[in-house]
């Protein structure tokens, strides 16, 4: 017969194990519980998730992609939580095929801008002119001095946008003071010439090193009259994409800072609050256009939920990122129904059909 000492002891000890087994991970997690998939660097394999799989409603499915064909879309991708659900390319596209980013391409400056103040060869709070000089526009010292980089990503620079896309000092012309005025603008491209002089780098290489290379991205930007325009495949836009919604971040590797990431996919002024850091934004109460001097009430985008942000450029190219949803969508191609600067009503029939297959 065992002494009392001896039998509480063992009850002390059958006590601490049962608590440790209570605090122990379950044996069957929740299986909707996973963590971003990244594609490897330098391979075509990407793993892939079913329709059925995500309980997506798959009758939907051939609805959306013939939408799109009709559309003049040229290739399409959605990404769950970085793996591909749907890709498919149509009217003489392929999966190896380059097309124009355009103004989709706008959030590539946004996040080599982000890198080069992290590593601090910037900051976007300072002038434009303590990095490339003074006189690198028309307007008077005391004005040209109130336009910081943050105001060139936030399309807030109060330089007069109906000149075209010349962006030499003679066509940089005040109409507002930095701050007070909301116009889409090219002189955003300005930031290029900021970051590649701050490092002592060309854009390019500057590029190249510190997000083309490190995420696995592929193409290359191309002059087209007085802008630098980025070409890639459909798969290089979604790794973009994907990097953006694992904020910032590729495997371990933190590429795109995530604090200044954040302040780029949120309202960055009070002139447009559907505008970040050259990142649209839905889901807020107002917009304003390009070309236009008018707030609109309501969403952006109306059929796409809330917390989406996007990347858009002329002839409707496309980086729709929902983190709700865990998605990353990608469209490339020709103008859905005429050309366009960046916005059509392509983009809420679009969605109208995405959330028929989500749904």
């Amino acid at each position: 017969m065992k002494s009392p000492k001896i039998a509480l002891v063992l009850f002390g000890l059958l006590t601490v194990l049962s608590c440790s087994n209570d605090n122990d991970p379950p044996s069957n997690p929740d299986p909707q519980i996973e963590d971003i998939y990244f594609p490897p660097i330098n391979s075509d394999a990407w793993e892939t998730k079913s329709i059925t799989e995500l309980g997506w409603n798959e009758d939907q499915l051939q609805p959306l992609l013939d939408f799109l064909e009709e559309k003049n879309t040229k290739s399409f991708m959605m990404l769950h939580n970085g793996k591909i659900v749907v890709e498919h390319y149509m009217n003489n596209h392929t999966s190896n095929s380059i097309w124009y980013w355009a103004s989709a391409g706008k959030t590539l400056t946004t996040a080599l801008s982000g890198i080069a103040q992290e590593e601090g060869y910037i900051n976007i709070e300072n002038k434009v002119s303590d990095y490339l000089g003074t006189g690198w526009t028309s307007a008077n010292l005391e004005k040209e001095n109130l336009i910081s980089c943050k105001h060139l990503l936030t399309m807030s620079s109060g330089l007069d946008d109906s000149l075209g896309d010349d962006v030499s000092p003679s066509n940089l012309q005040y109409i507002a003071d930095a701050g007070t005025r909301w116009a889409y603008h090219n002189v955003y491209v300005k930031m290029q010439d900021v970051v590649a002089q701050a490092t002592n780098q060309t854009w390019e290489d500057y590029f190249t090193s510190k997000l083309k290379n490190p995420i696995g991205m592929n193409g290359s930007w191309i002059a087209l009259g007085d802008l630098s325009v980025y070409w890639s495949n459909t798969r290089s836009m979604a790794r973009f994409g994907l990097l953006t919604y694992a904020n910032g971040k590729w495997e371990s590797e933190q590429i795109i800072p995530e604090a200044y990431l954040n302040d780029a996919v949120n309202s960055s002024q009070n002139l447009n609050l559907s505008y970040g850091y050259l990142w649209w934004l839905n889901g807020k109460s107002s917009y304003r256009l390009p070309q236009l001097q008018i707030q609109f009430p309501g969403e952006l985008i109306p059929n796409a939920p809330n917390d989406m942000y996007a990347a858009l450029g002329k002839n409707d190219q496309k980086i729709y990122v929902v983190p709700s949803k865990k998605l990353v969508v990608i469209r490339m191609g020709d103008a859905a129904d005429g050309e366009n600067f960046a916005l059509s009503n392509f983009d809420d029939d679009l969605w109208e059909k995405i959330n028929a297959l989500l749904n």
